[in-house]
């Protein structure tokens, strides 16, 4: 019998199967204690080759690690299993970028805090970007170390920490099927938006565009490929003129920027920019913090049939809050209404989500926007959203909330409200008790996709806001390199 034959066959656990004696007489005149002494050096010798075997065909195929802590790929001598690469088609390229776009906008963090801010933005910049610490708003222990007072224009330290640990990062920017631009494009502007000329507003964006045309990445695909992200809506970025009056840069104007996926709290309905979820004051550590919190919020007792939280607005041309906020007051204790125009109570992330998690249906009118942070705020309390405007929610987050947006929220047509033509009031009676439970449970089920985890540590088997953008990312970057 063949030598490799016989290894084989040993190493598949039947080492005499096949075996075939010259002598099958002399087979059985082999006393056992002589058949010990002869063979047994041979056995040995044939563990030692299986062994051997197993080994390299094993290793053969693991040809590469992926380091999830680090986001590296280490690249081992031999030919790549793409049936083992689970980054295929996921690969991300970071830019280097000159600390000027980011490091040292928030490195002098007083130049981006206003005089109205709550506290200053240095505040806002500990842990990761996640803000200071809150306590687990009387809910339980469990949520500990995960309630933050989250300022939402820091969405773009938030984003860029987690990049810092995506899986799929790559060194190689030619295995990248994306190429993210980590430049905190609304932390800068927000340094020159009050008292400074049109010029020092759009001059970070230029300079910026001008370093990605000289790149090879950009050269590649024409910059289709890049993305970056936004904590502010997406019309701060298209001011149309230069009069010093008017607001905002002119950076997604700019025929570079243009070819760049703008993730942003708000679009602006521009081709090149997807909304994202506003942050919210939740950052779980793990996923047993976000069933837990599902399950707390669906014992919840809710008092009141509505709530608002904000104010009237009387300056602004066409805003329904005043009616909104009429109706509350005059709804016979099924309202509850914060005034956000008293003491800052309206910034107190117990005092807010402590409103919404007493409540059935959450108004969200349009503010200084048509979105606003509130929703995604209720959605987190297990609050049915109340909208006025379809641009408020469904045409916006359209990777992160259902198509079906009767499923978890209620519409109510702003303008049937101004002419008296509806109530709030009769509009929430009409739905059922069953409806209520329905819906309320299919927003509870929304929270892990609103919300962004804790940087420092990892979600397991849960996707939330940060996963099914850079989901929604690849998909669509893979059309337009396409095309």
């Amino acid at each position: 019998m063949k030598l490799h034959v016989l290894i084989s066959e040993f190493c598949a656990g039947n080492p005499t199967k096949n075996i075939k004696w010259k002598n099958q007489s002399k087979r059985k005149y082999c006393s056992n204690h002589f058949c010990f002494v002869l063979f047994f050096p041979v056995v040995l010798f044939f563990m030692l080759l299986c062994f051997n075997h197993l080994f390299f065909e094993n290793i053969k195929g693991f040809v590469y690690f992926h380091g999830k802590s680090t986001g590296s790929v280490t690249y081992f001598p031999g030919k790549l299993n793409e049936t083992e690469d689970s980054c295929l088609g996921r690969y991300i390229y970071i830019h280097d970028l000159p600390k000027r776009f980011n490091e040292d906008v928030i490195k002098d963090c007083q130049l981006i805090t206003r005089s109205t801010d709550k506290y200053s933005m240095c505040k806002s910049l500990e842990n990761s970007g996640l803000g200071p610490g809150i306590e687990a708003l009387n809910a339980s222990d469990l949520w500990k170390n995960s309630w933050f007072s989250t300022n939402q224009f820091m969405l773009e330290v938030i984003f860029h920490n987690r990049m810092k640990k995506y899986d799929c990062l790559t060194d190689d920017s030619t295995l990248a099927s994306a190429v993210f631009v980590p430049y905190y494009a609304g932390l800068d502007l927000r340094r020159y938006l009050w008292g400074f000329n049109t010029s020092m507003r759009d001059l970070s964006g230029i300079d910026l565009v001008a370093w990605l045309a000289r790149k090879p990445e950009w050269k590649r695909n024409s910059g289709t490929d890049h993305f970056l992200i936004s904590g502010r809506i997406a019309r701060d970025f298209r001011r149309r003129s230069n009069r010093k009056s008017d607001w905002g840069s002119n950076f997604r104007l700019l025929p570079e920027s243009e070819n760049i996926t703008m993730l942003t709290i708000e679009t602006g309905y521009s081709k090149n920019d997807v909304a994202v979820p506003y942050p919210t004051y939740f950052h779980p550590a793990n996923d047993f913090q976000v069933h837990q919190w599902q399950e707390f919020l669906r014992k919840q007792n809710r008092p009141y049939l509505f709530s608002f939280a904000g104010a009237r607005r009387s300056k602004q041309k066409g805003s329904i809050r005043a009616e909104i906020i009429d109706q509350c007051q005059a709804s016979n204790k099924l309202c509850n209404f914060m005034d956000c125009s008293l003491f800052n109570q309206c910034d107190d992330p117990v005092n807010l989500m402590s409103l919404f998690r007493s409540s059935v249906f959450c108004l969200q009118p349009p503010g200084d926007s048509l979105t606003r942070r509130s929703t995604f705020d209720s959605i987190l309390s297990g609050c049915i959203p109340v909208f006025f405007h379809p641009g408020s929610a469904y045409t916006q987050y359209v990777w992160h909330l259902p198509k079906d947006h009767n499923r978890y929220s209620v519409f109510i047509s702003s303008k049937d409200l101004r002419v008296g033509k509806v109530t709030i009031n009769q509009t929430l009676l009409q739905v059922s008790k069953d409806e209520q439970l329905a819906m309320r449970e299919e927003v509870i089920k929304l929270i892990p996709r609103i919300v962004y985890g804790d940087p420092k540590s990892r979600l397991e088997t849960i996707d939330d806001a940060f996963d099914l953008a850079i989901n929604g990312i690849l998909k669509r970057i893979k059309v337009l390199t396409k095309n």
